[in-house]
């Protein structure tokens, strides 16, 4: 929001025309928001063709906050909002019946890999294409090496993708590093979520069986969930926990992964595996300390569920399914169910890793032939074969993933903000 008023200024338009409300201010906390718009408009006398831009912090702490937005937008007063609030929860929750047709929701998934690059100043130029799989032959084909990345991906996978923990001050050692970035998580993402976003959006009146549920979720980040077990576990009803665990959903905090078939009702019958939206939160959760840095199977879930990760944040923007496969002794990390260019991804820290999986995948659906990968440390890029999978240096597997999301994420900004200049409110 600083950078749109910075812009704006730039522009050259009128500064009384800019306004900002922090709703959690106690003065403001009992004032309608349609009350104070209209004052504001009292006094920039706005137009359609100037209008009040109107700059809201913690738009969620006005009373029926969604209402008043579309009201505004039926009624077209002559304004436009941006809004902010740090409980997403209660933005998905209130805000999907009122929107329909009124805003477009756009998800910004924490830094991924790309970004922290980016953050950095660290080159790592792909050639984007349209789809994942496009983008992956040619980055094989470019024959670029994509060795160099361990450090940076060690720091970013044990601080999280935050860019405000990325950019803070070194510390003089990873240990300082990862228990800072623990200490500030576990206040700003775990405790807010649990204590103020969920119960503000869904009502919950004992949120320490959220909290109690989050800790067994994190020890199974990665695993197959079972509602019964953890239900059985915490001493609670099996739909109580497949409820809590859509609130942690919707708070983006986790974020399930379904069994892949062919029949959607053995989809939703079949054991999902839990993943967290960053593991930097998940060892947060649990107070890891330094325990992550020395132990290499720890290590392997994080990379595992940094995959995860980066896969969804992409697949939320193309509008693609992403799953696992798991039959008998078999398993497939990720499936990433592109209509026209689908791909499925194994991941392994071992060179010696069997292919068994894969190949009886690729095998049981022959859409998939052509396009499947084992993702290793230190693997050099091979295409893969109608008969072999191919193989993927980690680094590699994480820029593209990261490089195709942003090209996604910029299609669809430009389709919304197309949309936008034709009256509709953009939320992000």
């Amino acid at each position: 929001m600083y950078q749109t008023v910075k812009q704006l200024l730039e522009q050259r338009i009128d500064p009384n025309r800019l306004w900002w409300l922090r709703l959690d201010h106690p003065l403001m906390l009992d004032r309608p928001l349609g009350d104070m718009v209209r004052q504001i408009l009292g006094v920039t006398r706005a137009t359609p063709t100037e209008p009040t831009y109107i700059f809201i912090d913690e738009l969620t702490y006005a009373k029926r906050w969604d209402l008043w937005l579309k009201t505004f937008f039926d009624e077209k007063w002559p304004i436009r909002i941006v809004g902010t609030s740090s409980a997403t929860a209660a933005i998905r929750q209130q805000g999907t019946e009122s929107g329909v047709g009124r805003w477009n929701e756009q998800y910004l998934a924490p830094y991924l890999f790309t970004e922290y690059l980016d953050l950095k100043g660290i080159p790592f130029g792909i050639p984007c294409q349209p789809s994942l799989g496009q983008t992956i032959t040619a980055a094989i084909e470019s024959q670029k090496s994509y060795d160099g990345f361990a450090e940076s991906r060690r720091h970013y996978l044990l601080t999280g993708g935050f860019p405000e923990l990325l950019i803070g001050e070194k510390r003089s050692d990873e240990a300082s590093e990862l228990l800072r970035s623990q200490r500030v998580l576990r206040s700003d993402a775990i405790e807010k979520a649990i204590y103020k976003d969920i119960p503000q959006a869904f009502s919950i009146q004992d949120p320490t069986k959220v909290e109690r549920l989050l800790y067994v979720l994190a020890g199974q980040m990665t695993g197959i969930l079972s509602p019964n077990t953890v239900a059985a576990d915490l001493e609670l009803a099996a739909p109580t926990v497949e409820r809590y665990i859509s609130f942690l959903e919707r708070a983006f905090i986790v974020f399930p992964v379904p069994n892949f078939s062919l029949s959607e009702e053995s989809v939703q019958r079949r054991g999902k595996k839990l993943f967290f939206v960053d593991g930097a939160i998940r060892n947060a959760a649990l107070l890891r300390g330094i325990a992550p840095i020395n132990d290499p199977a720890e290590m392997g879930m994080l990379v595992e569920n940094m995959g995860a990760s980066h896969l969804r944040a992409l697949a939320y923007q193309e509008n693609v399914r992403l799953y696992h496969w798991r039959k008998k002794s078999y398993e497939v990390d990720f499936v990433y169910d592109h209509p026209d260019d689908p791909v499925a991804f194994e991941i392994s820290a071992s060179r010696s890793h069997s292919c068994k999986g894969i190949n009886a995948f690729q095998e049981a659906f022959q859409r998939f032939r052509g396009a499947c990968y084992v993702i290793g440390e230190g693997r050099e890029p091979k295409a893969p074969t109608l008969n072999e999978p191919g193989f993927l240096p980690l680094d590699l597997f994480y820029i593209a993933v990261g490089c195709q999301e942003r090209y996604a994420l910029e299609s669809r900004i430009s389709i919304a903000a197309q949309r936008g200049a034709d009256g509709q409110l953009l939320l992000f």
